[in-house]
Order: C-alpha cells, then sequence, then structure tokens
C-alpha cells in the first residue's frame, strides 16, 4: 500500500462508497496507483478506514469505467493500455477537444473566458512539478469543456481523460513540451476569445496530436528500456 496516499475529506461525501471511489480514482489518475498495480480489497477497506463493501462498490465503479481490469489469477489491477489503445484514445480526445474549442468559441461566457486568460497567466509562472503541470493542464482543458456548456461533451472528455492518465507522467514533463503546450494553449484561448470556431476547432485538434507524438516517443522509449533489461537479465 502507498503510505503516501492523501486521503480526501471524508464528511463531504454522502456515502463511504462516495469517498472510496473518489480517493481511489485520484491516486489512479494522479499516477500513485501505477498501471498493473495490484487492487486488493482488504488491504484498501483498511487503509481507507471504511469497511470492505464500499471499497468493493468502489473498485466496481472504477472497472466499469475502465480504471480497472480484471486479471485472471490475479483480480483487479489498475488498467494497462496498449499502443493501439493510445492511438485510439488520442485520436477521439484531438476530435472531442477540438468540439470543445469550437463551443466554447461560440458559446462562452465573459467569465468563461475570464478563468480562461487566468489560467494562461498562471501557467508562465508554474514550475516544473510533474503533478502541479498535470493539474494546471487539466485544469485549463476542463475549463475550455465549461465553457462549451454541453454536459454530454463534457461528460466524455473527463472519462477520456481520466484514461489517458493511466499511461503514466504528463507529457509536459518531456523536456521542451511544456513550453510548445503553453503556446499552444494560449492560442486556442485567443481563438476562443476571437469567437472563431473554425480556428479554435483546429489548433485544439493539433495541440492534442502534437502531444500524441510526444506519448509515442516516450513509450518508445520505456519499451527498447524494457527490452535492454530483459536482455540484460537473460
Amino acid at each position: 500500500m502507498n503510505d503516501d496516499m492523501v486521503l480526501p475529506d471524508r464528511a463531504k461525501f454522502a456515502s463511504a462508497a462516495d469517498y472510496a471511489y473518489a480517493a481511489l480514482r485520484r491516486e489512479i489518475v494522479e499516477g500513485r496507483f501505477a498501471p498493473g498495480r495490484r487492487m486488493r480489497e482488504v488491504e484498501l477497506a483498511e487503509h481507507l478506514g471504511i469497511s470492505r463493501t464500499p471499497t468493493r462498490q468502489a473498485l466496481t465503479r472504477l472497472e466499469l469505467e475502465g480504471l480497472l481490469d480484471l486479471r485472471p489469477r490475479t483480480g483487479l489491477v489498475v488498467s494497462i493500455l496498449d499502443m493501439d489503445a493510445v492511438e485510439e484514445l488520442y485520436e477521439m480526445r484531438a476530435a472531442l477537444e477540438g468540439t470543445a474549442a469550437a463551443m466554447a468559441a461560440k458559446h462562452a461566457s465573459p467569465k468563461d473566458l475570464a478563468a480562461l486568460a487566468r489560467l494562461i497567466a498562471e501557467g508562465e509562472k508554474l514550475d516544473r512539478d510533474p503533478l502541479k503541470l498535470y493539474r494546471h493542464n487539466r485544469e485549463l482543458h476542463d475549463a475550455i469543456q465549461v465553457a462549451a456548456h454541453n454536459r454530454y461533451l463534457e461528460k466524455s472528455l473527463s472519462a477520456l481523460q481520466d484514461a489517458i492518465a493511466l499511461l503514466g507522467p504528463t507529457t509536459l514533463a518531456d523536456k521542451g513540451r511544456f513550453a510548445v503546450a503553453q503556446a499552444e494553449h494560449a492560442a486556442i484561448v485567443q481563438a476562443i476569445s476571437q469567437r472563431d470556431d473554425e480556428k479554435a476547432n483546429n489548433l485544439a485538434r493539433t495541440h492534442v496530436l502534437n502531444a500524441l507524438e510526444t506519448r509515442r516517443v516516450i513509450l518508445a522509449k520505456e519499451r527498447e528500456l524494457e527490452a535492454r533489461r530483459e536482455h540484460d537479465g537473460a
């Protein structure tokens, strides 16, 4: 068990199952529970300070959302995505992020635009801590989704973002990527502010596809390192 797990305030949740779901989901999407990690019900319940029944309910919910996978002889583990799944995820994300940016250009309120401008300004001051980069990036993309004013689009993108978190450290931590992404974010927000839906769409799609290219390089390096370890251990 990860003893560094930061538990949310239990009083904020209507039930123990909701509390367990929120706590476990955060550990997964922020990368503290790595892909392949076994999710033992008894151990998790003890750490959360609740009974096994709500813990089991939370695990079932996470499995239905695709964040957990049931493996033969192993049980529930944090899901592992293969390269085909990665490509499919980013392809769908590019389409939906583009749609969200275009809809934001049409529907964003003055309050939405102010929130986006604030996040761009905050991004300029961020240090390069991977978790802070991830959280800020997620907040910015979430703000664009909110500005689109379409609840179904927002839910779809939220699920995709959670799945992408299974891939491990944010691509923004890769050398040089954050500066490029920050410039891309600023251009997207500017297009939204100018009510240019076509430009916002194209810029958002390009932004996601550029992240995919970085992700491909990261995953290729990981595969090469793993192959080297296997060769050295043979």
